[in-house]
């Protein structure tokens, strides 16, 4: 939904946005998914001030429901408030980002290497075409298709371990991590490689081979902080 508001720094300088249509009541959840997606792409810079009532404008609703979405964005850390000026976009350490990611590496691994074991094909196969759209994403260079169609699919496919409090934990650590430097992938042409892991990670699963999905994933959280992060590759 906010695909062009990249590299923006000013609320000045920020294109039009899509008009959100429906009932009020839904334009906050709306509002909220939208700019969380921006967020999560880094689409909105950290440091960057951004008022509500230019956001609400390229929305084409009123301020309220935009100053509600980033109150609600605020208390999942990925803003901050700035009296009379609107809401700064946190930043996130590098020492952050690698105790994120060694959270990640310590829940996920293990989890989805044990639904080799576990998890039914019928229940794997559904999650078969969101990993596509990944594919799709990627080649077409859709960073926000494809932090969606990511989100689904690992979110998915944890949700197949029967622990929902597992799930919130993985869904709030990738959205404090927020995937940063998607853009340093799609300029050096590895964007599509990291989304044809996902596909891989499955045909794995259902051929039950459990040392290649813990291989598997252990390489693309690798991808997660070594690229996505834009720091030095590790490993």
């Amino acid at each position: 939904m906010m695909r062009d508001m990249a590299q923006n720094t000013s609320d000045g300088d920020l294109p039009a946005l899509p008009r959100l249509g429906g009932r009020r009541s839904s334009y906050r959840e709306r509002v909220a998914d939208a700019l969380r997606a921006a967020l999560i792409a880094g689409e909105l810079r950290p440091g960057e001030v951004y008022s509500a009532p230019s956001l609400a404008a390229r929305f084409g609703v009123s301020a309220t429901p935009v100053r509600e979405a980033m109150l609600d964005l605020a208390k999942e850390g990925l803003v901050d408030t700035v009296p009379n000026k609107g809401f700064r976009v946190t930043a996130v350490s590098d020492q952050q980002l690698d105790e994120y990611t060694h959270i990640r590496a310590l829940i996920e691994i293990p989890t989805v290497a044990g639904l080799a074991r576990t998890a039914d094909r019928v229940s794997l196969e559904a999650l078969r075409p969101a990993a596509r759209e990944i594919v799709t994403a990627a080649v077409a260079g859709d960073l926000i298709a494809y932090v969606e169609a990511d989100t689904r699919f690992h979110l998915g496919l944890l949700a197949l371990a029967g622990n929902a409090h597992l799930v919130e934990v993985i869904a709030d650590l990738r959205g404090r991590s927020r995937l940063y430097g998607l853009t340093a992938l799609v300029r050096a042409g590895r964007l599509l490689a990291s989304a044809q892991e996902h596909l891989e990670l499955l045909d794995a699963l259902l051929e039950r081979d459990e040392q290649a999905v813990h291989e598997i994933m252990t390489r693309h959280l690798g991808h997660v902080r070594s690229l996505w992060a834009g720091g030095e590759e590790r490993g």
